[in-house]
């Protein structure tokens, strides 16, 4: 019986094992570096599991940026519809939600992931838990460090399916890229995607307003646009509409040493009416009042306005109008990587074939967030991994016959 190994237990590589073991003659196993396997998965399924997304094809494939055409590709195969569909099969119902994501009926991961460990078990999948992969050995075979020791396997076909670089405490800590760049595989640097940034708040800023949402506002940067809220942190900023604009806002810091975000404040109010409001004579009016009473904006917004601004821009109706309308907020660093909910950069598809093989390593497979890719949250990234690593695991087929 030939031998199948796969690393990394996360819903790629598990995929991966689903295809490979409804193959008679194949033996599967998994090993992960933790207590136990899909820990990443469960995390992301904590707040509500959401596991895809229902908006249309064409604006789906799109979120997958530069490379939206590999990624679509392995959707043919493995969109949306077919993981409802495979959810389904495993008894768990879903739901699409008012913002058009997909979820579980019950908004978790763990029914998910018992009822998928259940029917790989019954499929004869091996787990091998505590098993962290160091690379290979001088004759090929895969190397493991374990509580009991050292432990070498020998296999047929390898799926790596490691994870990316953040959240290094749930599996996903980027060691693979030296053993794999040690054999001229060819990596894009791993970056944080799905993040917050650092601001130079000042300190009066910081104990006033840390924690607090600031909403409903419209972002934009490098030519995107979106509405939505984010929240103010003692050390920048962080929360939805952040990480839908992160991959821009990351690119213009690394390119360009410096980049803002611009905020409009009142995405309800034109700006011809914002100035004729702010126009009004305040009287004996406050500024803050002023702001309050004309145009709506206190707590963190007008904060926001007396941080950012200098004294003399808050005076001069036309002004403060102009920047409430688009307010630059710079940000001066990406969160540290283990921060970031996800990773851009890993192995680069041209180092791959068209079932995810590594053209260096005739055998080995590459699926999950270890690949060259990034989405924004949403459900994009657990059915990018999924494609994938249905993708390898019958690259993997094909490779053994």
């Amino acid at each position: 019986m030939r031998r199948v190994a796969i690393i990394g237990g996360g819903p790629a590589g598990l995929m991966a094992a689903e295809q490979i073991a409804a193959v008679d003659g194949l033996q599967v196993d998994v090993f992960d570096a933790m207590p136990s396997v899909g820990r990443k998965f469960l995390m992301a399924g904590k707040g509500g599991m959401n596991i895809t997304h229902s908006e249309a094809r064409p604006a789906f494939v799109g979120r997958y940026g530069a490379r939206a055409g590999e990624i679509g590709r392995l959707l043919d195969a493995f969109g949306p519809e077919q993981l409802r569909d495979w959810m389904h099969g495993l008894g768990v119902d879903s739901f699409v939600g008012t913002s058009g994501r997909v979820f579980p009926t019950e908004m978790k991961a763990a029914p998910l992931l018992r009822a998928w460990l259940h029917r790989l078990r019954g499929q004869g999948v091996h787990f091998h838990v505590r098993h962290r992969w160091q690379g290979w050995a001088a004759d090929g075979a895969l190397r493991f460090a374990t509580p009991a020791g050292d432990r070498e396997v020998r296999a047929d076909a390898v799926v790596l399916a490691l994870g990316g670089g953040s959240w290094a405490k749930l599996g996903s800590d980027g060691a693979w890229v030296a053993p794999l760049a040690a054999r001229g595989i060819d990596i894009a640097p791993l970056k944080p995607a799905n993040c917050g940034f650092d601001v130079a708040w000042s300190e009066h800023f910081r104990q006033r307003f840390a924690g607090q949402p600031v909403k409903p506002v419209v972002a934009s940067v490098a030519g995107q646009r979106q509405q939505g809220e984010f929240n103010v942190t003692a050390s920048g900023i962080e929360g939805g509409l952040i990480y839908a604009l992160s991959a821009p806002l990351r690119d213009a810091l690394e390119r360009d040493g410096r980049a803002a975000l611009t905020l409009d404040l009142t995405p309800g109010r034109t700006l011809e009416r914002l100035t004729a409001d702010l126009s009004q004579p305040r009287g004996r009016d406050s500024l803050a009042n002023h702001l309050r009473r004309r145009v709506g904006l206190e707590g963190v917004k007008a904060g926001l306005l007396r941080e950012l601004l200098p004294a003399e821009a808050l005076t001069e109706a036309n002004t403060l109008a102009a920047a409430i309308k688009a307010l630059p907020l710079p940000v001066v660093a990406t969160r540290p990587i283990d921060e970031a909910i996800s990773t851009a950069g890993g192995v680069r598809f041209e180092a791959l074939d068209e079932t995810l093989m590594l053209r260096n390593l005739p055998g080995t497979f590459c699926a999950g967030e270890m690949l060259d890719w990034e989405a924004p949250t949403g459900g994009y990234l657990l059915t990018a991994c999924f494609a994938s690593g249905r993708a390898a695991g019958r690259g993997v087929i094909r490779f053994l016959r």
